[in-house]
């Protein structure tokens, strides 16, 4: 395995040790920081392939940190892992633009497994960028397989790197239900299920295609089933 680079931002030294003890039996290259400052000055110097970040931090909540990261840049795919256990926060966090949301205490292997996947589904996006040179063309919708760009009537919709991947599996199957696991298993590339972020990213990208997202006409429920794409 190649040492792909995590960042791991934690206020508490047993949980960066329990973390990285875990991650090097994996043989990834870790990096510490042990406040909001530290993990900037790591993230203006380095490019990692993953970031494991505390919500509760001395200095800096991370939900505010992740704002920072996002100014400078950054697309490196970040899990939250925190004391806080609310819905609320889950879905804060994860609207902010995590991959995933992780509550202590947590299993290190857990951790681990979620940790892979993310850092695989990750690389496959960028790969796809890098080799890719045609269109998905659906409806008013256009997906620029080279640019992992997505426009809608021509006119560019912002999407982050997991609701590109969203759209992107919508766009081709169109009008083929989705149960939730095919989702998280395709999108996440992971097999341990989580309602809520699916929930939030597909929240997210209605609220930046549809022209009413409380009555959405392209990202449909199926109820008791899944999700569908109607171009």
């Amino acid at each position: 395995m190649a040492n792909e680079k995590v960042l791991i931002v934690d206020d508490e030294e047993y949980i960066r040790k329990l973390i990285r003890k875990s991650l090097l039996l994996e043989n990834y290259s870790i990096e510490e920081a042990s406040c909001a400052e530290e993990a900037l000055i790591h993230l203006k110097n380095n490019v990692f392939d993953l970031i494991i970040l505390d919500v509760m931090l001395g200095d800096q909540d991370g939900f505010e940190l992740i704002g920072k990261i996002k100014s400078l840049g950054v697309k490196t795919p970040i899990i939250f892992v925190s004391g806080r256990s609310e819905d609320y926060d889950k879905i804060l966090g994860l609207g902010l633009g995590a991959v995933n949301y992780i509550t202590k205490p947590f299993s290190p292997a857990i951790l681990c497994a979620h940790v892979k996947a993310q850092i695989r589904s990750y690389q496959q996006y960028i790969e796809d960028k890098r080799i890719s040179s045609s269109f998905i063309v659906e409806g008013p919708f256009k997906f620029d397989l080279k640019t992992y760009k997505f426009y809608k009537n021509e006119k560019l919709i912002d999407l982050s790197y997991k609701e590109n991947l969203l759209i992107k599996f919508f766009m081709e199957s169109p009008q083929q239900v989705f149960t939730k696991e095919q989702l998280y298993e395709n999108i996440w590339s992971d097999t341990i299920i989580d309602d809520n972020a699916i929930m939030v990213y597909i929240h997210q990208l209605r609220r930046k295609i549809e022209e009413d997202p409380k009555y959405p006409k392209h990202i449909i429920t199926v109820w008791g089933i899944g999700y569908k794409f109607v171009p």
